[in-house]
């Protein structure tokens, strides 16, 4: 335990939440038993049995009397695979339950005011992305008001921003540069993530460009990391 000021369960649970996460497809996935746990962090087995609990109300493990402690395998939304047509892509997300949190004028957040360098307020929008009623993604975009101007509320609960930019904003699209790190859930992306203060979390950061260069529409979305899976497949074979 390093941590003083934190109680001796939180310390044993955070870590063992970190052991679980982090897990290789081919680990075990029995944990040891509370008697082993409790020589190992050094605490009493009334602390782990408090620490397992809290794991196990959040649906990570599972405790079978008499067999031990299992890990609960993640029930991971299907891979999103960077390959084909924008299209193809976009046809991947079809299906999930998105609901629109906030669309409002603000100034262009610090992290994202580069790219809109002549612009004085963005249209932010923020949308929960859930798939079976489990949060999935927490994204903001942020738009030129004129761009944002046309596309409608109903629209952003039914299809991705770039389809939106491309078929409601009529804008030519040419790239959109993807930047994903790992970083812990700052308190309201892991209140509306449904997981714990700083469990690590995907963070992904969208830039898309219209075909003269500039900026139409910056984005920062936030994945639950137990939850999504991100595969980019590259073509060695093309000039």
């Amino acid at each position: 335990m390093t941590d003083s000021r934190l109680p001796l369960w939180y310390q044993v649970t955070e870590s063992l939440r970190a052991r679980i996460l982090g897990r290789a497809p081919e680990d075990d996935l029995r944990l040891p038993t509370e008697a082993r746990l409790a020589t190992e962090y050094g605490v009493a087995v009334s602390t782990v049995r408090q620490a397992l609990a809290a794991l196990e109300a959040d649906g990570l493990i599972t405790r079978r009397r008499r067999h031990g402690t299992f890990i609960v395998p993640a029930t991971s939304h299907a891979p999103l695979h960077v390959l084909g047509t924008v299209d193809t892509i976009l046809a991947q997300q079809a299906g999930d339950d998105v609901r629109l949190l906030r669309r409002a004028e603000v100034p262009a957040p610090a992290v994202l005011a580069h790219h809109f360098p002549e612009v004085k307020t963005l249209i932010e929008f923020q949308r929960l992305r859930l798939n079976d009623g489990t949060p999935l993604s927490h994204a903001e975009n942020y738009l030129r008001p004129e761009h944002a101007a046309k596309i409608a509320d109903a629209d952003l609960r039914t299809a991705p921003m770039t389809k939106l930019l491309r078929d409601q904003a009529a804008l030519d699209l040419a790239r959109i540069d993807n930047t994903v790190e790992a970083c812990p859930a700052p308190p309201h992306i892991a209140d509306l993530l449904q997981i714990p203060l700083a469990t690590p979390v995907l963070r992904s950061t969208n830039v898309t460009y219209d075909t003269h260069g500039h900026v139409v529409d910056a984005a920062l979305i936030h994945y639950r990391a137990d939850r999504f899976q991100y595969t980019v497949s590259l073509d060695l074979t093309g000039s």
